[in-house]
């Protein structure tokens, strides 16, 4: 076992203790609000008996909800790949609203133990933002408490499941223990296996993201005009070059993209590659309903194009064809001019996060 310590919201460190071995798939365990990790040691060290690598957190000294859930955000963006988060009490409260926004990204699954019973802390509506398989047990510290506001949150979640530890089933204290880790052990085989996930056709398509997310790339924002001549762009690292000879470069394009059908018409289009400042330009261009190039410096390349102050590179493109394939289009574009500043790091993405490259 080693202490190791996160960063959380507002720069307030939060001790934790890692057990078992790196190379497996990790839990991150959550406690109540107002207790330490030791409440967890015991399931801590019967999962790493599993197979599983443990991150067993301590909370900051606060009742403030919101605080908390920054810092779990800020935890799981420092951990190197997606745990299953294991929560109890009150600090399934802090784990449901931290994965409610893009939990898929964050987590690979959620396990919340002993949820209180709270009208305006569990509404179903937060269970309906869950978009990663969730699993609520009650009873797994103390008798189950059922409630008609706890079977609805469960009936909301868009993936989960429940389960309830019977007072009939134990004969023992420690069996409540042993009972609540055979439902974590359950649920952690079939969401998280110890062995090589795999994608057959017909699988679930997160998968198949998870498959193509092992493969790391960098980060492109590809510009055009559209008919009317105003800029339009958006985040994209499908990105690769095709030829020298002639100079050529795809990038793939989502068929149900905003700015899709301006770069299927546009004669010339820009690709920017992403240096590690950008992240908030990357950010920007992926999210919908603002305008992506207010407050973002650029200017028209050579043929007119909108090229991004500051990139590590940006490629200017003649339009040389277009492919269809499922649910993208493949752009093929003939580099006219190209721009690059060799001594700025590149932005990276790899398994769901930006990552930043580390010169040996």
């Amino acid at each position: 076992m080693s202490h190791i310590e996160y960063k959380g919201f507002g720069g307030v460190v939060l001790a934790a203790d890692m057990l078992g071995d790196e190379n497996d798939p990790a839990v991150l365990l959550v406690p109540e609000i107002g207790q330490g990790r030791a409440a967890w040691r015991e399931v801590a060290e019967a999962l790493v008996l599993s197979g599983r690598r443990v991150v067993n957190l301590d909370l900051r000294d606060d009742d403030e909800l919101a605080s908390h859930i920054e810092d779990l955000r800020a935890v799981l963006a420092q951990m190197g790949s997606r745990p299953v988060v294991v929560a109890a009490g009150r600090g399934s409260w802090i784990a449901t609203r931290a994965l409610g926004l893009d939990g898929a990204h964050l987590a690979a699954g959620l396990v919340v133990v002993d949820m209180p019973v709270d009208q305006d802390a569990i509404e179903s509506g937060v269970a309906a933002r869950l978009a990663l398989p969730t699993l609520v047990v009650r009873g797994g510290f103390a008798p189950a408490q059922g409630s008609a506001v706890s079977d609805a949150f469960n009936a909301a979640l868009p993936f989960g499941e429940s389960a309830d530890i019977n007072e009939c089933d134990l004969e023992l204290a420690s069996d409540r223990k042993e009972a609540l880790l055979g439902q974590l052990l359950e649920f952690l085989e079939r969401r998280q296996p110890r062995e090589a996930m795999e994608f057959k056709a017909g699988s679930d398509p997160r998968t198949l993201r998870d498959a193509m997310g092992c493969f790391a790339t960098g980060i492109t924002i590809v510009t055009a005009l559209d008919a009317n001549g105003a800029p339009v762009g958006l985040t994209a690292n499908s990105f690769t070059s095709v030829s020298l000879d002639p100079p050529l470069l795809l990038v793939c394009i989502a068929n149900t993209a905003g700015t899709a059908p301006a770069l299927r018409e546009a004669g010339h289009f820009g690709v920017n590659v992403l240096q590690i400042g950008q992240q908030p330009a990357s950010n920007r261009f992926a999210a919908k309903g603002e305008d992506r190039f207010a407050g973002q410096p650029w200017a028209p390349g050579q043929t007119g194009v909108p090229l991004l102050g500051s990139s590590l590179v940006s490629f200017e493109c003649q339009h040389e064809s277009l492919h269809e394939a499922g649910d993208h289009f493949i752009l093929v574009g003939r580099v006219v001019r190209a721009q690059f500043e060799p001594h700025r790091d590149p932005l990276l993405y790899f398994r769901g996060k930006y990552r930043r490259l580390h010169f040996a």
